[in-house]
């Protein structure tokens, strides 16, 4: 084995950002934004320490599973050789990285901070290199044919068991079969124009004079980054030229389809990235659409007026600080399109937020439904007759989704729409949302 000094600086910056997540009770993309060691990297190593940090993560149940399986029964590591053994677990089950390369620099790390703890190290990385990668192997292979059980998926994807049986009934066979396997892949370095500033080819060549190595995307006036690290240093996102933004998220604005002049309600606006979606769509159509968009936290919403602002977009919308519950600041103001997007597990976003698969419980599910009824509901009233009604969600779960669905045109408020569509995004590799369209008789 290599000594201390033949540490990858990647992998030692990987741990120091783990160990300060578990300590804080971070989210690891915020980290690995402010951690001070990240930016001493080339943009080789930051690359593989964030690919480290949130595949652990993101897997990080499955790993411990497959730690305490090589354990004596009973036995109890220290929190900061836990951290070590993830990461290493997670390179040699996930990464490309030769296996020997993997256990070698995983032993280094754990070294580092328990130097007695190398030894059992050594022995538990070369048992998951001799066992586990063989049957992680086996379970992609199962999933490849068709023929696999939840915990194939749970293998692959490093996903609590719960969350492959729910995926297995939301999205059949072969939908949970892609879910898992693209569980823990890193998510797409894709970005939206401004459409109502920009052009796609003029955001495309400010991308390319940052040096981002942009391309143009599988959606109209999205970009796919060839060079992701260099877009935060550009200010293009500052100004709000373009937009991070998965696919998903433009494809749901896209079939929202609101038209140039048209009175849009947004329920549910953040930090208002659909909002300016939304405009693009109708800008690329012609013209901005008129948005009243509602947030329940005060500061986002001042923060979303102050990002309409930068955009070029505060003379066509309005922000509202409400309940979407009850959208009392509304009154009795109709709409031609009331959007939803409505607040949920976000097991649809994992490679975005790796945290999600093992803090989630699975009994907040129920809770979550409740309120995205009731912000449905809520919104139902103020779409005008004939006017459309779109709610969407970045969840997988049939309790947020098609079963919502059911008992939105099951109530009262739902007997005066019809549905027009559903629609589960499938892009490959981009993160999976569901949509719905009614329209008001």
């Amino acid at each position: 084995m290599a000594g201390q000094a033949g540490l990858a600086p990647a992998r030692r910056v990987a741990l120091g950002v783990t160990s300060e997540r578990r300590r804080r009770d971070a989210r690891a993309r915020d980290l690995l934004r402010a951690y001070a060691a990240m930016g001493a990297l080339d943009e080789r190593d930051r690359a593989l320490a964030s690919r480290l940090v949130l595949g652990s993560v993101a897997a990080e149940g499955e790993l411990d599973r497959v730690i305490d399986s090589h354990l004596r029964r009973g036995a109890k590591l220290e929190p900061r050789v836990r951290d070590a053994l993830r990461l290493a677990v997670f390179e040699v089950l996930y990464l490309d990285t030769p296996d020997s390369v993997a256990a070698s620099q995983g032993v280094e790390l754990v070294r580092t901070v328990a130097p007695r703890a190398a030894g059992l190290a050594n022995a538990v990385l070369r048992r998951v290199a001799g066992e586990d990668v063989a049957r992680l192997a086996a379970s992609r292979e199962a999933l490849a044919c068709g023929r696999f059980s939840v915990y194939d998926m749970a293998h692959v994807g490093g996903l609590p068991i719960w969350l492959c049986e729910a995926a297995l009934g939301a999205l059949g066979r072969e939908g949970a079969a892609s879910y898992a396997e693209d569980a823990l892949a890193p998510a797409l370095p894709t970005v939206a124009a401004n459409r109502c500033r920009h052009s796609e080819a003029e955001a495309v060549s400010l991308l390319r004079e940052a040096g981002c190595d942009p391309a143009a995307g599988v959606l109209p006036g999205s970009i796919l980054l060839g060079r992701m690290a260099r877009l935060a240093p550009s200010g293009l996102v500052d100004a709000v030229d373009v937009l991070p933004c998965d696919y998903a998220a433009q494809e749901v604005a896209l079939l929202a389809r609101p038209r140039p002049g048209s009175r849009v309600l947004e329920v549910g606006q953040g930090r208002g990235t659909k909002t300016v979606l939304l405009e693009s769509v109708a800008c690329a159509a012609g013209g901005p659409c008129e948005v009243t968009a509602v947030e329940v936290d005060a500061a986002k919403s001042a923060a979303a007026a102050r990002r309409m602002e930068k955009a070029g977009l505060a003379e066509h919308v309005r922000c509202v600080a409400d309940d979407g519950r009850t959208l009392d600041a509304l009154g009795d103001d109709l709409f031609d399109l009331a959007f939803v997007d409505a607040p949920c597990t976000g097991t649809g976003t994992l490679s975005r937020h790796p945290e999600i698969a093992w803090s989630l419980a699975e009994s907040s599910v129920a809770g979550l439904s409740r309120l995205q009824l009731e912000m449905l509901t809520a919104a139902s009233a103020h779409a005008r007759r004939g006017g459309r009604l779109v709610y969407s969600t970045c969840s997988i779960l049939a309790e947020e989704d098609e079963r919502l669905v059911e008992a939105f045109l099951s109530s009262p408020s739902g007997a005066r729409y019809e549905l027009v569509g559903t629609h589960r995004t499938a892009i490959p590799g981009a993160d999976r949302h569901f949509c719905v369209t009614f329209r008001r008789r």
